[in-house]
């Protein structure tokens, strides 16, 4: 019997075989959408619709939506990032927490952090804090490399199985074996929301510096308790929303009532209440001049500030060297710098100032510093003048004004009348007094008297005996 042929160790039997295996497998692959390589469920848990699913699990059956082919170029986190659009600009940017990722290892794989076939109920997130930029959700991990006994810290003592699950009392359970005394106290304070206020290299924590902040600590404030300003704090926009206005913490302790306002530190430092400093400028009396060098008890008696009287006499009363003469408006004259700096206004008395009377030095009015009982009658300074003595009153402004002696106007009725047109002043007839009288100051002696003569008229030198009025035409007897 003759033998048939082989190729080798391979049979025309053995090609046969396996040609009908690889069938088979292809038909059995393509008849169950790849489910006979599936290592397990996909996961079930729903999230946001992409690519027109909303689960892995709607996939189960379209493997290639995830697996590219072996002989394509293509990789399955090329395939993620088709459905995971927003992903996708994080990773080409290099931007947000995948971004961050990508910059620690150029390497890794959507699938390093996010396996899949694990069951239905499975997390989609898994990873190590080596690889993982845990700064980028908030939270650093550089202040809890290891745990209050020692050991390096891993993902699952703080999420335990899944990894985007975190339970607060994980902090308190930790710190409670560090400092039990202070984690009591804070908790009290502000509550188990350590992520609010927490970073994870503790910013806002113990070490935390109030100089860094708008609102630096001095003096006793140094020493207050957090909680005193920052009252039922629960997260960190209530501590930087604390108000700042010392009325927020003071407004209780106001001895003042808020008659000075609520700013305490125009006159208060945090170093303490007292001592003080108050700026008399904000209050209704204002210091001037040597009224600043007064010492704050002189007009603040036992300090009583409330009340305090502000009028002048109640405090100079006893250096009024005017008695009262002048009533109680001491700074209707004086002024705060110094008394001997003083302007009286003389129109707020009886006797007006004008004229020439404001040029008159004080004294020579006021004998001997006497002002109450001044004579006011121009007589009292200005004598009857020789030229017209004893033939007016004392009534001088009558014809006289203050500016000035001359020119005066003759203002009563003229025993002669005044209608010469060429008579300027009294003294054009009345020379040397008012008594006397000629009227030769304009008219030629001599030639009158000749005319006279001619005329026969012997009396010539009585004027007005034959001139009552002053005109030439008039007449009278020989």
């Amino acid at each position: 019997m003759k033998e048939s042929r082989r190729l080798g160790c391979i049979s025309g039997t053995a090609l046969i075989a396996t040609t009908v295996t690889v069938v088979a497998v292809v038909v059995l692959v393509l008849a169950r959408g790849g489910l006979m390589f599936n290592p397990g469920e996909l996961n079930a848990q729903p999230g946001e619709t992409l690519g027109g699913v909303n689960s892995h699990a709607a996939l189960a059956s379209e493997c290639s939506r995830c697996h590219p082919a072996f002989w394509a170029t293509s990789r399955m986190s090329d395939l993620c990032v088709e459905c995971h659009a927003g992903i996708s600009v994080q990773v080409s940017g290099m931007t947000g927490l995948h971004g961050a990722v990508l910059q620690k290892n150029q390497n890794i794989q959507c699938r390093d952090c996010h396996p899949d076939h694990r069951g239905a109920e499975a997390p989609l997130t898994t990873m190590t804090s080596t690889d993982f930029p845990h700064e980028m959700l908030g939270y650093s991990l550089l202040g809890h490399a290891r745990r209050a006994d020692g050991q390096d810290f891993a993902c699952a003592d703080c999420h335990g199985d899944d990894i985007t699950v975190f339970d607060a009392n994980t902090c308190t359970d930790c710190h409670r074996q560090i400092d039990p005394v202070y984690t009591q106290t804070h908790l009290l304070w502000v509550g188990t929301g350590c992520l609010s206020c927490h970073d994870g290299v503790d910013t806002f924590g113990r070490g935390f510096s109030h100089d860094q902040t708008a609102y630096p600590l001095t003096g006793a404030h140094s020493e207050a308790l957090c909680s005193s300003c920052h009252l039922d704090a629960r997260a960190l926009d209530d501590l930087k929303n604390a108000p700042q206005e010392c009325s927020a913490c003071h407004l209780k302790d106001d001895a003042h009532q808020s008659r000075f306002g609520q700013d305490c530190g125009q006159c208060h430092s945090p170093n303490g209440w007292t001592p003080a400093t108050f700026d008399h400028d904000l209050s209704a009396f204002k210091l001037e001049g040597k009224h600043r060098q007064v010492r704050c008890e002189e007009c603040h008696i036992n300090d009583v500030f409330a009340g305090t009287p502000q009028a002048c006499v109640d405090c100079h009363r006893g250096d009024d060297e005017h008695d009262g003469r002048f009533g109680a408006d001491c700074g209707a004259c004086h002024n705060p710098s110094d008394w001997e700096e003083a302007s009286f206004d003389h129109n707020r008395s009886n006797f007006p100032l004008t004229g020439a009377h404001e040029r008159v030095e004080c004294e020579q009015c006021h004998v001997n510093g006497t002002f109450k009982g001044t004579a006011t009658a121009c007589i009292s300074c200005h004598e009857d003048p020789i030229y017209h003595l004893g033939l007016f009153s004392t009534d001088c402004q009558s014809c006289h004004s203050t500016t000035a002696w001359q020119p005066a106007q003759y203002n009563s009725p003229h025993p002669f009348p005044v209608n010469h047109e060429d008579a300027n002043t009294c003294r054009d007839c009345h020379p040397s007094t008012l008594s006397a009288w000629t009227c030769y100051t304009c008219h030629d002696q001599g030639e009158t008297a000749r005319e006279h003569r001619e005329e026969g008229i012997g009396n010539f030198e009585d004027c007005l005996r034959c001139h009552p009025t002053g005109r030439e035409e008039e007449g009278g007897d020989d």
